[in-house]
Formats: structure tokens, sequence, C-alpha cells
């Protein structure tokens, strides 16, 4: 009964690539800055970061090797409907 009322009152989302990229750098102890190797340039880190930008493959894989992230949380919903 606890698990029906807190599902229903607290539902469970997925982070936004934003967040999940904010909270991966904390728990890292790494800037943006550090993400420049993995996706290109500062301004590209800026559009990511700012949720501008989706994420190419190939920024993809390089974040899943790097910080061991499930590729499914780093693609948006609507891209991973258009690969399936």
């Amino acid at each position: 009964m606890i698990e029906a009322y807190e599902s229903v009152r607290w539902p469970r989302r997925l982070p936004s690539l934003p967040e999940l990229l904010t909270y991966v750098l904390e728990q890292h102890g790494l800037s943006r800055a550090d993400l420049v190797p993995l996706l290109g340039t500062p301004s590209r880190v800026s559009e990511v970061m700012n949720g501008k930008r989706h994420l190419s493959m190939s920024m993809v894989r390089k974040l899943r090797d790097r910080f061991h992230i499930p590729a499914d949380l780093l693609i948006p919903p609507a891209r991973r409907r258009l690969a399936a």
C-alpha cells in the first residue's frame, strides 16, 4: 500500500541529460571543462549542459565508456524510438 501511494505521489522519472551530467561531474569531482575532450568544444559542452543540444552517437559512446553510464540514459526518448 505504501509503495502504491509513493508511486502515485512521487512518480519516478528519468533525469534530464543536463541533470545527469551535472550529477556525474559532481560525483567524480570534475568540472564542465573536463567534458571538452569527450564532447568536442567548450561551446558544445555549454549547449549540452543547457539542454540546447543532443548528444551525437560518438559523444554517447565516449561518455558511456568514461563514466559507465548506460547509453539509454544519454539518448533522448524521441531518438530512442527512431533508432528502434
